[in-house]
Parts: C-alpha cells; sequence; structure tokens
C-alpha cells in the first residue's frame, strides 16, 4: 500500500496501523476523496471504499483510476458533499472515514463532522486532516506578508482575510475540541509536512527517501508538530 512520499507517509503510517489493527477487510469512506489518491491504494489493500465527492469531473477520474488499478467493483463514486452526507451514506455502516482538507472548507465543520461519526459502526474510526493555523502564521511572517499573518493571529478562524481560500484554519486544540464534541474520541494528532514544504524542491527530490524518515520521526512530538503544514487526527466512535 502507499505511500512513502514525504508529504503523505505520515498519514499512511497511521492508516496502516488501523487497517493492520483491524485485521479485516474494512468499509471504508473518503469524504471529499476527489480522484481517488487514497481511496484506490485502499481499495489495492482488499477494502471496500465508497468517495463522496461534489466534482463529477473528479469521480470520473477516480472511477477510470480504480478500473486501471483493477479494483472498479471495490470502489463506489458517489456525488455529493460533507453537508448533505447523512443522506447519503447508512448510519453505523462505515469502518473507516477519512476526512482530509475539506473542513476548511465547508459550510458547517461542526454538521459534517457529526455526519461523519453517524457514519461510523461503534468502535470505528476517522482519519481527519486539517490546516494548521500555526504553520499559516509562520509561512506569511517568514514570506514579509506581516499583516496577513497578524490577521491568521487574531481572526477567531484563522483566516487572513475574504481573499483566503480556505475558511478557518485549526490547531490540534482546536481540532481535538471540534472531534470530540460530535462523541469522537481522539486517540493520535500527527504533523503533516513538518519540514517538506520548506525544503528547496532539489532536496526534496533527491533525498525524498530521508525527508520521509525525518517527517515520520518527528510527526508526533511537539514542537516539531505542531508547526506542519498540516495536522493529521485519528479519532474513535466509542
Amino acid at each position: 500500500m502507499e505511500s512513502s512520499a514525504p508529504r503523505t507517509a505520515v498519514v499512511w503510517r497511521v492508516l496502516r496501523h488501523e487497517l493492520e489493527r483491524a485485521g479485516r477487510p474494512l468499509n471504508a469512506l473518503d469524504v471529499g476523496g476527489g480522484t481517488g489518491g487514497f481511496a484506490v491504494p485502499l481499495a489495492r489493500a482488499g477494502h471496500t471504499v465508497t468517495v463522496v465527492d461534489p466534482s463529477p469531473d473528479a469521480l470520473a477520474a477516480l472511477t477510470r483510476r480504480a478500473a486501471e488499478a483493477g479494483v472498479g467493483e471495490r470502489v463506489r463514486a458517489v456525488q455529493g458533499d460533507g453537508d448533505g452526507l447523512a443522506d447519503l451514506v447508512a448510519p453505523e455502516s462505515v469502518d473507516l472515514v477519512l476526512c482530509h482538507s475539506l473542513l476548511e472548507v465547508v459550510d458547517d465543520p461542526h454538521k459534517v463532522v457529526a455526519a461523519l461519526a453517524g457514519t461510523l459502526r461503534p468502535g470505528g474510526a476517522a482519519s481527519v486532516v486539517v490546516a494548521n493555523r500555526v504553520a499559516a502564521v509562520l509561512a506569511r511572517a517568514i514570506q514579509g506578508h506581516l499583516a496577513a499573518s497578524a490577521a491568521l493571529v487574531a481572526g477567531p478562524d484563522g483566516r487572513a482575510d475574504a481573499r483566503d481560500r480556505l475558511r478557518r484554519r485549526y490547531t490540534a486544540e482546536t481540532a481535538t475540541e471540534l472531534l470530540d464534541e460530535s462523541g469522537l474520541t481522539v486517540e493520535q494528532v500527527h504533523g503533516v509536512r513538518v519540514v517538506a514544504d520548506l525544503v528547496p524542491g532539489t532536496v526534496a527530490e533527491s533525498e525524498a527517501e530521508a525527508l520521509a524518515a525525518f517527517e515520520l520521526a518527528v510527526a508526533g512530538t511537539p514542537p516539531y508538530r505542531d508547526i506542519a503544514t498540516q495536522l493529521h487526527l485519528l479519532a474513535r466512535r466509542a
């Protein structure tokens, strides 16, 4: 199963452990899963995956990708978004739900998380990736955009201004609180891309294995975890 790429190695390591823990084929749901970057490898590993995404083009690409990988029968594409998830997926029908880079852009993250939790069977796990406010503050300050950086610090949602493509950003604490409110207990928090977005591109290409190893080594350790571009949380329904 993929991937050892520096930008996703941490998430895949957590997912592998969760799949090994289950010890059986799972029914997985990838909300906002697009073209299947996670869904297709999961299906290749023997799991059944439903991808919910609002883009028909992304879902068409997903279907082609799954067919080319020989797992078309284990990947189901459903057009829709996180806000309407309760009408698209049966309650308590999923063992593992993925929600990566979605809660930053939806209208109501509380509604989406509640819907995610509702799809999970008791004991099921949620893999959630969110944009990290701290990393965005530091990145803008380093680039010399001090006013935008200050706005990210002061704004209640971690948004720079109306032109910001994200509606909100999180810290480990605020993301954990959001999941807790819907009955999901956060078991692990890791940083994703602690330094992968900071090193020169030539280093990322020539030292990809070493960079992935570094990301894996520091992903769970504050303060390195807390300056990563994204945060990955693994939460479980009781």
